[in-house]
Parts: structure tokens; C-alpha cells; sequence
């Protein structure tokens, strides 16, 4: 079932990433699973008996980071939970989106829920109401290493500190609480430490940066398609026995289904004979396509493990009554950063090839068509400007590409001395996504306003004729300069919510 058709999720077993977008972006109501109840019940009863006998945790009868050797005793126990959500709050500049800071609620949830983090149920059912009242705490972005500042942020909220949006207005979390038939919460032992710990935010930003990144490529095919159309492109380069010679299924895939929209194009068997190669941007398609997907496939596989994992530490097990603790490194979020920073590399491959591809369309020379796609060139500049902005786009999206990753500062006095530093992947592979889509959206659009330069009387692919179809109560033919911004703008929220997908698949 696509995310936004799905209206209830129940946490306890297995989370897709489908669920966990339906949840942060489609607002889908989120419920408790009895397992996910006695887990968490069973694990608390441990911690409680931790401070009673008064056995040394991390983070509950300890310190936190280069302080761990400071004993803290039960009555100061909760004293301690409160200020490491105000002490760590300290992410600065513009904040989240709504859709970011409900995905990391719901990963919080999804952390806690495993059952060894020794929070009390009570505590997620807060965090549970925020999601199902909409009640968004306003978090800064920018200054984390890989976790604790947003969720530190985030749970400020439950304490009646820092600011929060409900139904769209700003106030401050009190306000906010109120007006939510909520009020502010106590902690107890370990809960703060619990919920600034893990791979929560990076997991959040990673699951919708894949989510968007899998439907981008997925459109790009289609978009290329039609651009392989209008620019006379030779399937001759797609035949089964040059896939057959690279067994990589993502090529065979890629290629199998740009020949379906094409299926019966009279404007591609035109083509036929008429130039002996593509250009790379046309003839490699199927190539650079299938080792983004490849790439996209196994951050989409990594990203779906890390949602339904733990990432607390320490972490208890067992029961009341025969139970160990474990300090741990689970909160390291090199997972979500490799397969991050090799994300943003793979969209920016692929936007490097639609940049191409639109170059292509405008240069009367390559594509036989009037200079930038306007009937009367000179008076009118056409489509030369869109692939400007293409162009700073893609530099932005080069700049992306450096991977967070390879980056280490030392923390917490030299108790933190290696950083993974996937916080700052995950956060701008949301970055590079966007600008993939606006980069395709481009394309699209000189696809679009090329046809009007091709024989009418020549039919158009199965596939490709449906898009067309679909734009024309989109889009204007573009006879003459016109202030195109809205139109790429629609463009790429076709693309963002996979409408051009949808269209496609629509049977007639």
C-alpha cells in the first residue's frame, strides 16, 4: 500500500518505510501493539530495580559522557534526567520541517519500543499524543554530531520548555501543550538519557531522504524516456544481447522499461538509421540509472534495519529478576552515514545526466529543434534560463556530494574521540533529493515544450503519450517567453509525490 493510503500504524512488529512516511509526512494515526506494551513495562521494571539497589548504569546512577565517573545518588536521579534535555537543547538555525521532527518522534518511539531502554510507557504515550494532535516542537537543524541536539530539542517540549506549532501557529510549548489538552511532563531515571540517545534523528531523515530518493529515480526513468523520444534517440543501444554482455539487473531493468513507454513510438522508428550512436546522456541510460537504483536499493535496505532497531545506550535485558546492563556503542550512526553520503553521489549522478539530456534540447544544433525551445529566438530567450538555475543546482548538489562521513571532532572530552558524523550526511542528503527533483523537473519541462516542434501525426510511446496526456492540463505550451516559475514548481511536486508515477501506471 503507497504512504499516503495509509491512515493507521500500529508499532510493536516490523515498520516499513512506507509506514514510517505515511506517519511523519501523511499524518497517519500511530497505536501501541500489547508486545510493544510489555516490552517496554518489562524493561522499565529492570531500570527501577537498577536504582533501588543502587547498581551503577550509565546516564541513571552516572554522569553522562566524560562525567561518567560521577556518582549520582536516587533522590538527584530525576534532577538528571531534566537537565540533560535542557543542558543538550543547543542545535541552532532555521528549524525542521513538520515532516523531519515527527519522523524523529515516531524513530524515538521506534527506539524505546524494542523494550531495553527502561522508560515507563507513559513516557511514549506523550510522545505518541504529539504525533496524533500534531503537536510539533519547534528544532533547530544545524550543530549535531549524530544525535542528542534535535532530540534533546524535541523532548524540551515534554517538559514545558522551548517552543511548538499546533494547527500551523508557533507558541511556546506550554502554550502549546495547553491548547493540546496536554500538559507538561516529568521525567524519570534514564528517560532523558533515552530519549537524546541513538541513531533517531539521522534513521528519521535518512527514511524520507530514501523514500523521496527511490521515487525520484523512478520518475527520472520516466522522464528520460521522453526525453530519449524528442531527441531521436536509437534503442538499438537497449537490445537484450548488449544488456546480456553487463548482467546487472538494475541495467536490464532500466532499459526493459524505457522501451515499455516507448512501445510502438513512430517517433523512435523515425529515428532508426538516422545517426549512427546517441550521446552518452541517451545511450547510457539504462547504465547510470541502474547503478543509482543499485545504490538507492541498498540505503533503502540498510535504512529499513535501522528503523526497526535500537539505538539506546546502555541498554538492559532479561527480566526482574535475572537481567544484565550493557554500555554500548549502538548510538554510532555510521551506518546512516556511509549509505547517506553514497546516496547524495548516486542523486547527484543522476542529475548530472538530466542536465544533459535538457542541454541537449536547447542547442538547435543537437536537437534539430529552434534555439531553447521558443518559436522565435532572439526576441525570446525560451528555455536558456532553467538550465541556469539547473546549473547551480547541480554545483550545490556537487558540494553535497562530499561525504559528511569521512569527518571525525573529538567530543565530550575525549570520551567521545571518534565522531561518525551521519547526522550531517542524513540531513543533506534531504538536501540533494529536493534539488534532483527540481533538476528533473527542468528536463520535463523542455521534454514537454519539444513536442510542439515534433509531427503531430507521429505517434508518441504508450507510456510517454500518457505523461503528455496528463501535462497538458498542467502545463501551457510555451509559444513565447512567459513566466515559467510555477510551472516548474508544479513540476516538481509531481515528481515529489510521484504523480508522474501514478499516471503512468493508470491503466486507460
Amino acid at each position: 500500500m503507497k504512504s499516503k493510503e495509509i491512515e493507521k500504524v500500529t508499532l510493536g512488529g516490523k515498520l516499513t518505510i512506507e509506514e514510517f512516511v505515511a506517519v511523519a509526512r501523511y499524518k497517519a494515526k500511530v497505536e501501541f501493539s500489547e508486545e510493544y506494551k510489555d516490552r517496554v513495562v518489562c524493561s522499565r521494571k529492570i531500570i527501577e530495580k537498577c536504582v533501588e539497589e543502587q547498581k551503577v548504569v550509565y546516564g541513571t546512577t552516572t554522569g553522562f559522557g566524560a562525567l561518567v565517573t560521577q556518582n549520582i545518588s536516587k533522590d538527584q536521579a530525576e534532577i538528571l534526567q531534566k537537565n540533560i534535555i535542557i543542558t543538550h537543547s543547543t542545535s541552532v538555525g532555521e528549524p525542521f520541517s513538520e515532516e523531519v521532527v515527527r519522523a524523529i518522534i515516531l524513530m524515538v518511539l521506534q527506539s524505546l519500543g524494542m523494550g531495553v531502554s527502561g522508560v515507563r510507557l507513559e513516557l511514549l504515550e506523550q510522545y505518541r499524543e504529539f504525533l496524533n494532535k500534531n503537536l510539533i516542537p519547534y528544532v533547530p537543524r544545524e550543530g549535531s554530531v549524530g544525535y542528542l541536539c534535535a532530540e534533546a530539542h524535541t523532548a524540551s517540549v515534554l517538559l514545558g520548555e522551548g517552543k511548538a506549532y499546533y494547527e500551523g501557529q508557533l507558541y511556546d510549548s506550554k502554550t502549546a501543550l495547553e491548547k493540546a489538552g496536554m500538559k507538561p511532563f516529568t521525567l524519570s531515571y534514564k528517560e532523558g538519557l533515552a530519549l537524546t540517545n541513538g541513531v533517531t534523528s539521522p534513521a528519521a531523515m535518512a527514511a524520507l531522504a530514501i523514500y523521496d530518493m527511490r521515487k525520484a529515480i523512478d520518475s527520472a526513468d520516466i522522464i528520460a524516456a521522453i526525453s530519449f523520444e524528442g531527441l531521436h534517440g536509437l534503442l538499438k543501444a537497449y537490445d537484450d544481447q548488449v544488456l546480456a554482455c553487463r548482467p546487472f539487473k538494475e541495467i536490464r531493468e532500466t532499459a526493459h522499461k524505457i522501451k515499455d513507454i516507448l512501445k510502438d513510438s513512430q517517433v523512435v522508428k523515425a529515428a532508426e538509421g538516422s545517426h549512427v550512436q546517441d550521446s552518452l546522456s541517451l545511450r547510457c541510460i539504462p547504465q547510470l540509472h541502474g547503478a543509482v537504483k543499485k545504490t538507492v536499493d541498498d540505503a533503502w535496505k540498510a535504512v529499513e534495519i535501522e528503523i526497526n532497531g535500537c539505538g539506546d545506550n546502555p541498554i538492559v535485558v532479561g527480566t526482574e529478576e535475572d537481567f544484565d546492563v550493557f554500555s554500548n556503542g549502538n548510538p554510532d550512526s555510521a551506518y546512516m552515514g556511509l549509505e547517506m553520503d553514497s546516496a547524495c553521489i548516486a542523486a547527484g549522478a543522476a542529475a548530472k545526466m538530466s542536465e544533459r539530456r535538457n542541454v541537449r534540447f536547447l542547442d538547435e544544433r543537437l536537437s534539430g529543434y529552434p534555439a531553447f525551445l521558443v518559436k522565435n529566438p532572439g526576441l525570446n530567450s525560451g528555455l536558456m534560463i532553467p538550465q541556469y538555475t539547473q546549473a547551480g543546482l547541480m554545483n550545490d548538489m556537487k558540494i553535497l556530494a562530499h561525504p559528511a562521513s569521512v569527518d571525525s571532532i573529538t567530543t565530550s572530552g575525549n570520551q567521545e574521540d571518534y565522531v561518525a558524523m551521519g547526522y550531517n550526511a542524513c540531513k543533506k542528503a534531504l538536501q540533494c533529493v529536493e534539488k534532483l527533483e527540481y533538476i528533473l523537473a527542468i528536463e520535463l519541462f523542455s521534454a514537454y515544450q519539444a513536442q510542439q516542434f515534433i509531427d503531430d501525426k507521429l505517434k508518441r510511446g504508450e507510456g510517454s503519450q500518457k505523461v503528455l496526456d496528463y501535462l497538458k492540463d498542467r502545463i501551457p505550451v510555451m509559444e513565447e517567453d512567459m513566466y515559467s516559475y510555477p510551472y516548474l514548481e508544479a513540476l516538481r511536486t509531481e515528481i515529489h509525490t510521484g504523480a508522474i508515477i501514478d499516471c503512468l501506471e493508470e491503466k486507460n
